[in-house]
Parts: structure tokens; sequence; C-alpha cells
């Protein structure tokens, strides 16, 4: 297949041949595309018109076009246009953990008319389990299809087995290995079942040191663990340690990517999930709370500038540098809470102190606001305002420790509390280190030029 590029003729001359029900070209050109394709271009189209095009689809190509849309997107297309007997067509073909996934979108009482009509009852039970578990867990990140085999069995057995079960696992990675009681003893990979001779025992060839996460492991630990062992799947046990299903790399990345959004969003002053297509009052609403924030932030920059109002008079030149004072230290309190951020997200089992971290910090902070310092302070004497080469200088130094101060503990605190750290990296610390910057600009103003 050749690369697809969605262009806008493309998307006109689709809904043109949809307009026409000219199946005979809508399936040409669904033949040649891979179904993340297709789901880009379902996107574009409206409701009616891209349920029209999954119909030209088979079944398994469509539960896979689905699986590719985003979880927001897919709910309102499903809602909207699919009849219960359709959504039970596709689950079908779903892995367990997509489709309680899919449908944890929909009511209740369309999750349980689905079930009720599956095929595969097995698979409606696994659904339904893995409905209890919260997304941010294992649980909740776990497919349960897999391949496992008990320990007591030969190779042959073994073999046959996993003939019997990958007809239903898309991905063999490994076998996993339990005994009588489901209880998780290690696993062959698929190397050893190959060269190990037919009547071997699996319990002489299995590895029993093994990774593995419990289900109400954080999706976040989930992730690491798989990122620091390089793991293409890991085992889910419940708290008895019997084998429940498996997590994969793709689900994890998805996760991740999920996470990676939000934190995005978060640091930018969007609360909720923002998408580009929500109405214009979703958008504004996810905007607004930060934007009331610095609002408020900046109402209290100016009651503190206020504050300061005879100063301004007899010393003009003192509301040139309000901005450099407010930018520093917005721009140094975002460098380092990030930094912070990103070292609570990359946990290591050695830990370095609060008063190392400050330290070093501050001692970081101090070289930086001497060069800014001596930097603004050169700009003081070109420009004629040598009475204020002091202020601005001991100013922009003290602004500087503050906001790194200020960046370092806040999402330090948030983390102890149980807050996303991320958000510290957003508006919050920028309005703080405003009014801590203007604040203390002034103020040393006031105490060394005896105002």
């Amino acid at each position: 297949m050749t690369t697809f590029e969605l262009t806008k003729e493309y998307i006109e001359r689709l809904e043109t041949a949809i307009e026409q029900k000219d199946e005979k070209l809508l399936k040409t050109e669904m033949e040649d595309l891979y179904p993340a394709d297709i789901a880009s271009i379902l996107l574009e189209l409206n409701g009616e018109q891209g349920h029209y095009l999954l119909t030209l689809v088979d079944t398994e190509t469509g539960a896979e076009i689905l699986s590719h849309i985003e979880s927001e997107n897919r709910k309102k297309f499903i809602q909207e246009q699919f009849t219960i007997e359709e959504i039970a067509k596709y689950v079908n073909l779903f892995d367990s953990d997509d489709a309680a996934d899919l449908l944890n979108e929909q009511s209740i009482e369309v999750r349980e008319k689905v079930i009720a009509l599956l095929e595969d009852r097995e698979q409606a039970r696994f659904i339904i389990d893995l409905m209890y578990y919260p997304e941010d867990i294992a649980g909740g990140l776990m497919q349960k299809e897999l391949v496992k085999v008990n320990s007591s069995w030969t190779v042959s057995e073994c073999v046959e087995e996993i003939r019997r079960q990958a007809e239903d696992v898309e991905k063999v990675f490994a076998i996993y290995v339990v005994d009588d009681e489901q209880k998780l003893q290690g696993i062959v990979s698929l190397k050893q079942i190959v060269l190990a001779r037919k009547n071997t025992r699996i319990e002489n060839i299995l590895d029993d040191d093994i990774v593995f996460v419990e289900t109400t492991t954080k999706a976040e630990e989930v992730a690491e663990m798989m990122q620091k062992y390089d793991l293409e799947a890991i085992p889910v046990v419940n708290t008895l340690g019997r084998l429940l299903g498996r997590i994969t790399i793709d689900d994890v990345f998805d996760y991740i990517t999920d996470k990676a959004e939000e934190d995005i969003q978060v640091m930018a002053g969007i609360t909720g999930e923002a998408e580009e297509a929500d109405s214009v009052w979703q958008l504004a609403k996810a905007r607004l709370p930060w934007l009331v924030v610095g609002v408020a932030g900046s109402l209290l920059a100016a009651t503190v500038i206020k504050g300061f109002e005879a100063e301004f008079q007899k010393v003009a030149a003192l509301a040139a540098f309000i901005p450099i004072m407010g930018s520093t230290g917005g721009n140094v309190g975002i460098q380092t809470s990030s930094l912070i951020v990103q070292s609570l997200a990359e946990k290591t089992g050695i830990s370095t102190s609060l008063g190392q971290r400050l330290l070093k910090i501050i001692l970081v902070a101090i070289v930086n606001g001497l060069i800014i310092g001596a930097l603004a302070g050169a700009y003081i004497y070109i420009i004629g305002e040598s009475q204020l080469f002091l202020v601005v200088c001991f100013s922009l130094l003290s602004v500087v420790v503050l906001a790194s101060f200020t960046g370092t503990i806040t999402p330090l605190v948030l983390d102890r509390i149980g807050v996303n750290p991320a958000i510290a990296s957003g508006p919050f610390i920028t309005t703080a280190n405003d009014i801590i910057g203007i604040g203390t600009y002034l103020l040393i103003a006031h105490l060394l030029l005896h105002l």
C-alpha cells in the first residue's frame, strides 16, 4: 500500500460517491487503505456518511476501524448511527479490553443489551470482568485474551493448547504457565517450546523469574515497569497470584499518549478534555477557569503596583522595568517546575532529599540571577538611569531565586497531596511569580532609593 494523504479534494470526491451510492468506487477506495486511514476519513464525514461507508467494508475491518477512532468521537458516532445489533456485531470481534472501553462509553441500558447479544459468551464474561476496573490501573488496561498452559503438561500437550487458544489471541508474545489453582508460575517462550522434546514437562523449561503486576497497580507504574524491563507484554494477577490477563505494549502506549495530551492541556491552562471539534461553549469552558485565575492574579499585581503609586510619581522610570520582573519570574518558575515534574515522573529507587534539591536549585538561580542582573544593569547605564542600577540588579537576583523556590516547592506539594503536579507548570506558576516578581521589585526599590 502507498502512503495515504487525506486532502479536502479526496473527501469531496468520497462525499459525492456516497451521495450517489457508488458502492463500487467506494469499495475500491477502501480496499487500498489501512483501517487507521479509513478511521481518519470517517472523522471528516458526517455521521450518516461515515456509517454508510462503514457498512461497505467487512465486519472484521469495520471493528478495526472503530478501534482506531478516539473515545469521544466514537461515542457520539455510535450513539447517533448504530443499532444495538450493529454494536454487538463489532464488539464480538474486539479484544476484550477494547470492547470494555467501547461499552463503557455507552449508557448502562446499551451495555446490557449488547452483552446479552454477544455470541461468544466467554468474551461476554471477559468484558463484564474488565468493565469493573477503572482505566488508570492495571485491571483497566489488561485484556483477557492470552495463551496459558498448566505446568504439569508436556510440550506436546502445550502445542495443542497453543493452537486452540491462539485462534482468539491476535499477538502471542509468550506462553503463561499456571498451576491447578490458576496461579502464575512463570512463562515459556515460543523458542523454548520449539526446541524442547515433545515429552518434556513445561515445569522443567519454564522461566519463573518473571515481572508481573496486580490488578490494582497504577497505570503509570505499569508503563514504567514495561519500559524499564523492555517488555512487550506483562501478566496481570489478582491478590492471590492467579493469572487474570495481560497488558500489551500498544495498550500502554495508548494510555501514555492520552495522559501526555491531558498534561499538555493542563500545563496550558485547559481543564478537562478539549478537542478542536468541540462546540464553542465546550472550548470556552475548558479555557475559562485558568483564565479567571490569570485575571485574578493580574488584578492582585495591579493592586501591588497601586500601593507604590507615590514611588512612581518620584521615579517614573521604575515603571519601565515592571514587565521584565514579571516575565523573568514566570519563565524561571516554569523552567524549574518543569524539571521537578519530569523528575517526579521518572522516579527511581534513589531519591534526592528536599534540602539537596533546594540547595542545588538556589545555587543555579544565584548564578543565573547574577548574570541577567549584570546584563540588565549594563543596559540601565546605557540608557542613563544609573540610579536604578542596584535596584534592578538586586531585584532580578531576588526574583530568580524566589521563582526557582516557588517552581520547586509547588509541584512537590501538589504531588504529596495527590494532585497532578503538571498543573504547577501552567498559569498557576506564571501568575504567582508575576505577583512575587513585581512585589519584590517595588519593595527593593522602596528600600534602596529611600522613597
